[in-house]
């Protein structure tokens, strides 16, 4: 009797291994399964214009930017708009000689008749009587995958002052992976003047992340320092 017990006893415990084996061999395999999606997911993103929006798109200003693809989000809608100099009567105005300026960016997602508003990037300059800036940094918009979970990230890069003089501008990085936002503030870098010698003297430039940046994927904030450094000395033509 002792003897069948015992080897009744090593069975279960066989049994009860092989069970665990088993399992651990079915979640590497589905491990395996999705590290293998993200490395065939091929990021395509296609220039779009307002012909091609959904009759339900709504939005604001002019468009300096749209595009869009598809992730494991579904089908994805990327708009950037400028309004430019002009007067919204949301603002109060003390002046004649003031005006606005105002700049938004919107995600959609697409599934069939369906348009639904997952974010919005709304900045603006209101009741300024001298120089207004409100603009997207020229060749900054990008859409990227970055960290290949399938997943797109949507980097914008702007600036925004009221001033009369050789200043620097407020200037932000927002980005957005799904409904998580990242952000960079700081100001632009100008020059100011040339010594003697001949160097250039500057002001501005500086920037702070934000903890999201700070705390996440290294290679997002990697990606936003070197799309700080290319861009953050003012171009007037910007």
């Amino acid at each position: 009797m002792k003897k069948i017990a015992i080897l009744l006893v090593g069975f279960i415990f066989f049994s009860s291994c092989k069970d665990e084996k088993k399992a651990e061999t079915k979640e590497l395999t589905n491990q395996e399964l999705n590290k293998t999606e993200n490395e065939n997911f091929v990021l395509t993103v296609e220039k779009i214009d307002s012909t091609q929006f959904p009759a339900s798109i709504k939005y604001e200003g002019f468009v300096k930017n749209a595009v869009r693809w598809k992730d494991k989000l579904g089908d994805n809608i990327v708009i950037t708009t400028e309004t430019g100099y002009h007067i919204n009567k949301k603002f109060e105005h003390e002046s004649e000689d003031s005006s606005d300026a105002e700049l938004f960016a919107y995600h959609f997602i697409v599934s069939g008749n369906e348009v639904k508003q997952t974010w919005k990037v709304y900045d603006f300059i209101a009741d300024c009587p001298v120089d207004i800036v409100a603009s997207f940094v020229k060749n900054t918009f990008q859409v990227t995958d970055l960290n290949n979970n399938g997943i797109a990230e949507t980097w914008l890069m702007y600036k925004t002052t009221c001033h009369g003089d050789v200043s620097p501008c407020d200037m932000k990085i927002i980005m957005y992976e799904n409904n998580q936002k990242y952000a960079v503030r700081g100001e632009s870098r100008v020059q100011v003047g040339v010594l003697d010698n001949g160097e250039k003297q500057f002001i501005g430039g500086e920037y702070k992340l934000d903890e999201n940046f700070k705390k996440g994927p290294k290679v997002f904030k990697e990606f936003a320092q070197k799309l700080w450094k290319d861009n953050f000395i003012e171009n007037w033509d910007n």
